[in-house]
């Protein structure tokens, strides 16, 4: 028996060269499919059957997280009452790699009476699929990973990435960025390091450890042992930041003055000048201040330079802002 390694092998390389040769059937086909969707006012309604359902899901799916309205349409399902979420306005993403499937090309006749644009993707551009559609893209491959011949393996593969090139294309298109990206994927990794601000996740009010500067050492160190972030800020008379104290203060201020240390004042032991962020800015850029200074919080001050709140390292992972 073929060796297993070998086995994955020869399907990742029918496979890639499926998608290799997509690039010399792009024509001006593809260039009108762009331009059609994109000047749609309506929505790109994808529809196929078994894999190529599977398939069209996925591209209907990436279409919409990128800006071009889309929805999957079963085709069985289709002509039991389900063309009611057919407009005129639509365009209509077939796919069938035989170019043939009953269950599409029992639509077409209704398609053709909305008077919706549709676009075929098909394995076989002689087909009637193929020959009914306004405009046909090619996905027709050499052969099947599948020994067999018969299982959709290389063909599917080459659908999936000729939808993903009609997304981008669009994308690309609509001048579409990483914020509209991130609009369509709130919950997601992107979303929150776009929505997500400082003050989202500040500590403020009791919760925000504040000393002046002539409070004993002693003092200080209950206040950042009870605020529990491992510093406190240091303000003047005018509420105004003069400096902040970390735990790293500490262990090098009793290293470097042993007990008297406990007996200093925090305006003499306080790091100057800390850095600072706005409420306002996006917890990412506070993530990315940290990172660079290897520091773990941050002290959030207003347009006066008072302390308002300390964001901390440990709140942005909470978040998953990474």
């Amino acid at each position: 028996m073929e060796d297993i390694i070998e086995i994955a092998k020869r399907v990742l390389r029918i496979e890639a060269g499926a998608i290799s040769a997509l690039e010399y059937k792009l024509d001006v086909s593809f260039e009108k499919a762009v331009e059609v969707i994109f000047k749609s006012k309506g929505r790109v309604v994808v529809t196929g059957m078994g894999k190529s359902g599977l398939v069209g899901k996925k591209i209907a799916a990436t279409l919409a997280s990128t800006g071009t309205p889309a929805f999957f349409l079963h085709p069985a399902e289709a002509s039991h009452g389900d063309l009611g979420m057919v407009t005129s306005d639509d365009v209509v993403i077939a796919i069938s790699n035989s170019g043939d499937t009953e269950e599409i090309v029992s639509l077409m006749p209704f398609l053709k009476r909305f008077n919706v644009t549709l676009i075929s993707i098909t394995g076989n551009p002689g087909s009637v699929l193929s020959r009914e559609a306004d405009l046909n893209i090619d996905v027709s491959v050499k052969e099947e990973a599948c020994p067999l011949g018969i299982v959709p393996t290389a063909s599917t593969t080459a659908t999936m990435a000729m939808g993903d090139a009609l997304a981008v294309a669009l994308l690309q298109k609509r001048g579409f960025k990483e914020e509209d990206f991130a609009f369509f994927h709130p919950g997601g990794s992107l979303g929150k390091k776009l929505f997500i601000k400082v003050k989202d996740l500040m500590h403020t009010g009791d919760a925000l450890p504040v000393v002046p500067p002539d409070v004993s050492m002693t003092d200080a160190v209950m206040v950042i042992s009870s605020k529990r972030l491992g510093m406190t800020t240091v303000a003047g008379t005018d509420n105004k930041l003069l400096g902040i104290l970390t735990d790293g203060d500490l262990r090098r201020g009793i290293q470097k003055w042993g007990k008297a240390f406990f007996d200093m004042k925090a305006g003499e032991v306080m790091s100057r000048n800390p850095k600072t962020i706005s409420e306002d800015e996006l917890a990412a850029k506070a993530l990315s201040i940290m990172e660079s200074h290897s520091i773990t919080s941050l002290v959030v001050s207003d347009e006066e330079g008072r302390p308002k709140g300390i964001i901390h390292l440990h709140d942005i992972l909470k978040k998953g802002i990474v």
